[in-house]
This record gives C-alpha cells, structure tokens and sequence, in this order.
C-alpha cells in the first residue's frame, strides 16, 4: 500500500446484526447499512440473522455477506439459559454470550479459507463489550473494535434489584480478561472506541492510548423528529410521562410507580409503560395494588414507529433503570425533542444533564423515588422551562447523537490509520 485509498475497503464483523431484533443487532444493521452505502464493506455475522437481513435486502449493493453457522452450539446453549434464569434476560444474554468465542473462532478460519485479505480494514462493532476479544488480527490488517459499552460495576445501593436480575453472575465476564490474553485482541487492535468512563477504565492501562471516544447508540433522526410539545400539564390535563424499556428488574419501573403514586394529589399523571418482560404481570399487581390502574398504561411492546409517536405525545421521559450500560432510548426521546431523565450510573450519566433534563439519584431505593417524584412536580411547576430543555436535547441529538455523523467518524478514523500504517 502506498497511500492513503479513498474508499477504504471495511470487514464488518457484527456478531449480532439485523433490523428488529433487540438493540444491539440494531446497533450492528445500522454499521453495516449506513457504511454500505459510503465504503465497500462485507460483513461477517451469525447465521441466525440470516432471515432478518434478507428481508431488509441484505447483502446491500456494494456489498457481500458471510454466515458463520454455529447453531449446533448456539441453540442449546441458549434453551439451557432459558431454564436455569427465567426471569433474567441479562443472566440469558451473559450465558449465551458464551457462543461468541465458537463463533469468532470459525469466522478467522473461513475468512482464511476464502484466500487473500481483500480488505483495508477490520471493524468488529457487536458484541458491544470488552468480554467479546476477536482473533480477527491474525487477518494482518488494522482491526477497530467497538464502540464498546462494559466495565460497569454494581449500583451500591441497589443490590437487592441486582441480585432479582441474577447480578451475581456478572463476574462471570471476567473470564473474558484471560482470553483476551491469549488471543491478543485488545493487545492487536489499532484502535479502540470506548463509550463511557467505566470501559475506559476496564482497558488495561498500556492500551488506553489507542482508546477513542465514542458512544455505542445513536438515533435515527428521521424517524424520531421534533414536535410540538403537548398543551402543558395543569387546568384539568396531566402530565404525560413516557418509559420504554423492558421489563426487567433492573429497569426498575417499581420505583416510577411509587413515585407516581407519591405525588397523587399534588400532580395529575399519566404515565405510559411500553415493552413487554417477565417482570409485567408483577408491576401491572403493584400499578394496582397502589390505586394506579387508572393512570397508568402499560401498552406492551411496540414497533419503532410506534414508540416514536409515544415519545412526541408525552411531556418527559423517563428511565428509572439503575445498570443502564447504554441509554440508547434517551436519544430517541431527545431526538423528538423531549426533555429526559435518567439514574447518575453508568450509560445515562453520560448523556443526561441539566441542559436535557435531569441526572437521578443513584444512591438507593428512597433517593431515587423521592428523586422522580420531585422531578413529575417540577415539570409541571415550570413546563417552559422544560419544554426548552426537549429542544436543547434535538439540538445535541442532531450535533453529536446522529447514525450518520457516527459512521462518518468512523470512515475518517479508517483512512487516518491507513494514513499513518501507509506513511509508516
């Protein structure tokens, strides 16, 4: 290689990737369609997202796919996980995860087999986390891993949701430390996204000079758009707040409900539950048994396009969830310009501030309740105050939160390594 290629030519390892299928295989269709259209890409991904990316008309024009089929150890895997952690979802994803290293193994072999590296560069975008290391370095071209979103710890003062959502398995991820030891991922990346404070921190200290910032989520800005604010809450209308999420413990939606229950009398709420989880049935009981059935709904689970004319009918959105690693759903209520409140932990730190919204206490159970309760009273005191609040967050959602100024980075991040390895 002599120079710098325009085009760089990007091997797109997404291990999870496909439109509708939870929100990091979003995460990976969204690289691989965005950088299809800018840069010649082939993406290496599970077979399991084959019937997904046909129907969205993968392979995309200027691009190939390759399959990696490890289902053999992949479904029992995952149907064993299913039994031994009903109610954990994050528990199932850890145990599952475990298929990741089968497939990644079988991925470098058939990319060997193929003959040839006809490629510039490799991206490994999913898995979203330092507990995936890749071999695809033995390639011999420069490997970009992330954005990565890991390395949060525990809240201190919510143990008990954390234990509901079978926290003490986490540790479990660092098995993955060790691995990556051996096979020299972190140590062969040429560059390493990190999306929060947390992950930077989990990066061994020799590497951080090749960590770069960046976010893992953004949002699509023309499917989430700005609108009016609905007439402010007061004068016999109530304050519409939003959660979308699933229900999971650690989403901790419990906490909402008291705090909606809290401020019966003071503020007239109306508070919208949309996504579906093993924890419905229990939270709809406790909705109940706190004389909320009626002002609160929770609609299940919804398509994008519905959630995002939930998110332009409400006045704020909130996101109790006290391990949030990403927050993804908070830049598509910004995005729709709505102000936004989320748990000072982890992703949500990140992106929430006074400027967009409110940062709630992490602190425990009672500071976080009596946190949201002050928060549904001071929308309603001040709802121009926080109407401009929403159109600061679609500002910041169009500057810094957009799919495509995200891929264009990247784009830029190629060709200044190549750059470099071609002046090297």
């Amino acid at each position: 290689m002599t120079g710098r290629r325009e085009s760089p030519r990007v091997l797109l390892s997404a291990y999870q990737c496909g439109p509708g299928m939870g929100s990091v295989s979003q995460i990976g269709w969204e690289w691989y369609s965005r950088l299809a259209r800018r840069v010649p890409v082939t993406l290496v991904t599970h077979v399991r997202n084959r019937e997904a990316l046909g129907r969205a008309g993968a392979p995309l024009p200027g691009s190939e796919v390759v399959y990696v089929d490890t289902e053999w150890f992949a479904g029992p895997l995952y149907r064993t996980a299913k039994k031994i952690f009903p109610r954990s979802e994050h528990a199932v994803f850890l145990v599952s995860s475990l298929d990741f290293f089968v497939y990644d193994r079988d991925a470098v072999k058939l990319l060997k087999r193929r003959g040839g590296t006809p490629w510039d560069v490799v991206h490994c975008p999913t898995p979203v986390t330092t507990a995936a290391p890749t071999r695809l370095a033995r390639l011999g071209l420069p490997v970009v891993l992330g954005p990565l979103n890991s390395g949060l710890g525990l809240p201190e003062g919510f143990r008990s949701v954390m234990r509901a959502d079978a926290g003490w398995l986490y540790p479990v991820r660092h098995f993955a430390r060790v691995v990556d030891l051996l096979v020299g991922s972190t140590r062969g990346a040429a560059r390493i996204l990190v999306a929060t404070k947390s992950t930077l921190a989990a990066i061994p200290a020799r590497h951080r000079s090749r960590c770069e910032s960046m976010l893992e989520n953004a949002v699509e800005l023309s499917r989430f758009t700005a609108a009016p604010w609905p007439d402010p809450p007061g004068n016999g209308r109530p304050l519409r707040v939003l959660f979308v999420g699933r229900l999971v413990p650690f989403k901790a939606v419990n906490y909402l409900l008291e705090a909606v229950a809290r401020v019966a009398g003071e503020v007239q709420v109306e508070l919208r539950v949309v996504g579906d989880g093993p924890m419905a049935a229990e939270w709809k009981g406790l909705a109940e048994s706190l004389g909320l059935s009626s002002s609160v709904t929770f609609t299940g689970a919804r398509s994008l396009d519905e959630v995002s004319a939930e998110m332009r009918a409400c006045h704020v959105f909130v996101l109790p969830s006290v391990r949030e690693s990403g927050g993804g759903v908070l830049l598509e209520a910004m995005a729709s310009a709505r102000p936004v409140a989320g748990v000072a932990f982890g992703g949500p730190a990140e992106i929430v501030d006074e400027s967009v919204g409110r940062s709630l206490s992490a602190e425990g159970p009672e500071p976080l309740v009596a946190a949201l309760a002050q928060l549904m009273r001071d929308v309603a005191a001040d709802p121009e105050g926080w109407r401009r609040r929403g159109e600061e967050g679609r500002r910041r959602a169009e500057s810094r939160f957009s799919w495509d100024a995200k891929v264009d980075e990247a784009v830029r991040l190629y060709e200044r390594i190549l750059g470099r390895k071609a002046d090297s």
